[in-house]
């Protein structure tokens, strides 16, 4: 089974409590000192600890087993064994644990959570040593107690990915690609569909002070919706974007009719999808067919904002970023960003030489308005 960038199944075990001594009092003058033996120490606990800076369950899905220090052994001279160390996992803001077999919710960590922790599995408690079983009758108690077992649990670890922007399109659209160019993340990238298997986060910077979360989500096909392929496993990572980029193919025979197919997975699967704010890309305008088709689309939906542009020669990519940046700050400004869906207009099918002055008036400042929007 194919796991997600943000779930994964992780093992995890408390610590055992240290054993209880049995030891005598051994001093001069002394010949019948009595029990003198320590109990054992604690086991460590499993604690979970939110960490801000963490995006993704990469780390877990690297190290699936987390084991607590058992405690150690009581000793003679009535001495305690020293409690185990406790083992602390850290997860993002917005994990959820539940447990793998009843997918019960243990528990959730806010999204606004910051160093919280919580005591997942306690450590077993020490075992008591000789000292606890002198009595009137029993002088010289010869008995100990073991040190109780540490717990064990399985775990399914899931987190809602709060990307800001989600790439959506048709598997080898380019995708990757575009997450590679503008993010420090290094998707695996090649020429062949389906290379995206897991949704890959990267990081794009806006300013010293502020970062724009971009996620690269697998290759949808037809009937994702209804479970086909990757399905809804996908579907619902995109449903915890703030706006959506839709990249076609413009090299590839279905260019004309790729944004409706791929709006209508989004919208068979649920409302909120088919309502998404959205911008579209129009990609390998290196190559000479794809320029027309791209011209195509920017004329087709010209109530939206569609940019031509090229992985391979970079053409384009300025203006795809300034939109994309523009895109999340009227998101986070709560601007109307119009409708973002298709309406009305008749369509011509252009000739080269029209794109040319498309593709000028694209550079324009007027073309990144946003629909419904002056400013």
């Amino acid at each position: 089974m194919i796991q997600f960038a943000d779930e994964a199944t992780i093992e995890v075990y408390s610590g055992k409590g240290g054993n209880g001594c049995v030891a005598w009092r051994r001093e001069k003058y002394i010949p019948l000192g009595g029990p003198a033996g320590g109990d054992g120490g604690r086991g460590g606990d499993v604690i979970f600890r939110v960490r801000r800076n963490l995006r993704t369950l990469a780390h877990l899905r690297h190290h699936p087993v987390f084991k607590a220090k058992s405690g150690g052994g009581g000793e003679g001279h009535e001495r305690y064994g020293h409690n185990g160390e406790d083992v602390v996992i850290n997860v993002p803001p917005g994990t959820a644990l539940r447990d793998f077999e009843t997918r019960e919710l243990i528990k959730e960590f806010t999204n606004e959570s910051e160093d919280e922790e919580f005591v997942f599995l306690t450590g077993g408690k020490g075992g008591w040593g000789n000292i606890h079983f002198k009595n009137s009758i029993n002088q010289a108690p010869e008995i100990a107690y073991e040190g109780k077992p540490g717990e064990y649990r399985k775990l399914r670890v899931e987190l809602s990915i709060m990307a800001d922007i989600g790439l959506v399109g048709f598997p080898n659209a380019g995708k990757s690609s575009l997450l590679d160019f503008f993010t420090n993340a290094r998707p695996q990238i090649a020429p062949y569909p389906f290379t995206t298997k897991i949704p890959n986060l990267g990081v794009l910077r806006a300013d010293e002070e502020r970062d724009i979360i971009i996620a690269d989500i697998p290759g949808i096909i037809e009937g994702a919706s209804d479970g086909v392929g990757l399905g809804f496993r996908f579907l619902k990572h995109i449903s915890r974007t703030a706006g959506l980029v839709f990249i076609i193919d413009c090299a590839d025979e279905n260019y004309l009719t790729a944004y409706e197919k791929l709006s209508e997975e989004l919208a068979a699967f649920s409302d909120e999808l088919a309502k998404k704010p959205r911008i579209i890309l129009c990609n390998k305008i290196d190559q000479e067919e794809a320029v027309i088709h791209a011209a195509e689309l920017v004329q087709k939906y010209k109530d939206m904002i569609v940019i031509p542009m090229s992985i391979y020669n970079r053409e384009g990519l300025d203006k795809v970023r300034k939109t994309l940046l523009d895109l999340v700050t009227r998101l986070e400004n709560g601007k109307d960003l119009g409708s973002g869906m298709i309406t009305g207009g008749t369509f011509t099918k252009p000739v080269k030489s029209d794109f040319m002055a498309t593709r000028a008036a694209i550079d324009d400042d007027e073309r990144t308005q946003y629909p419904g929007s002056e400013n």
